[in-house]
């Protein structure tokens, strides 16, 4: 069984000093992926970089103390790539595409489209050549999971307030469309495949104190590919895990 937990932490320095090595070592995880870093390697605590008992990969962004993502793996991985392979998509930080025995996995923290015009043409371009990549790799007989913050609610039921987010990118009907794609292209959201159920979210906005509330949004995400369902044991939500303005997420799964 293979134990894999993802989280975007909003600073990784920050959540170190928030009892993140606590929950490592509470979960005992074997691979556990990281997004909105905001942190190079050697800005790290020593403690984080190298992390006892886990192998370590960081893809950073240029700009300093934005995006990035880590991935902390038990199993030494046959390869790491860094990046989708465009640098246009690469400056930011945003992927780490990791390939062990089994399978191969993407930690990806996909843009934010709300601050303009010309991010949410970004975030859409990122996640089209991203799906270009991903199919390739499903076509090929690859093995794929892939988790991280995707910066969208699928569907109505992903988040407490849908109609007044209608016209806010997070929920606009063409990332909304673009996720059905990527499902239709053979990916499956494995939460859902377990709990069709309501209120269950991974990110709340920290300034009007939502998460009191339950007032959030599910934009954190495992997929995996269509051929290994029969290899997924479990998919859950870690919302009382606090320390940043999302939860992890986790799934259990047999290769």
């Amino acid at each position: 069984m293979t134990k894999i937990l993802s989280w975007n932490v909003n600073g990784l320095r920050a959540i170190y000093k928030k009892g993140f090595l606590d929950w490592v070592e509470s979960e005992n995880a074997d691979i556990i992926c990281l997004q909105e870093t905001k942190a190079h390697p050697d800005q790290l605590p020593k403690e984080i970089n190298p992390m006892k008992n886990y192998y370590s990969a960081f893809s950073s962004a240029e700009k300093k103390g934005y995006s990035g993502v880590a991935v902390y793996s038990k199993e030494q991985p046959k390869s790491i790539e860094n990046g989708l392979g465009k640098p246009e998509f690469d400056n930011e930080g945003r992927t780490l595409i990791v390939e062990y025995e089994s399978f191969i996995l993407f930690n990806i923290y996909y843009p934010n489209g709300k601050a303009s015009a010309e991010r949410l043409d970004y975030k859409l371009r990122f996640y089209d050549y991203f799906l270009e990549k991903v199919i390739a790799l499903k076509n090929a007989g690859k093995k794929i999971i892939i988790c991280g913050d995707f910066n969208t609610a699928h569907k109505e039921i992903d988040l407490s307030r849908p109609k007044p987010n209608e016209g806010t990118s997070g929920f606009l009907p063409i990332e909304r469309n673009w996720m059905d794609k990527f499902i239709e292209s053979g990916f499956i959201d494995t939460f859902r495949h377990f709990d069709k159920s309501t209120d269950n979210y991974t990110w709340w906005d920290m300034i009007t104190r939502a998460r009191d509330r339950n007032v959030g949004w599910r934009i954190d995400y495992f997929f995996i590919d269509e051929n290994s369902i029969n290899n997924l044991e479990r998919a859950y939500i870690q919302s009382k895990i606090m320390g940043s303005d999302h939860c992890p997420t986790g799934i259990d799964i047999k290769y």
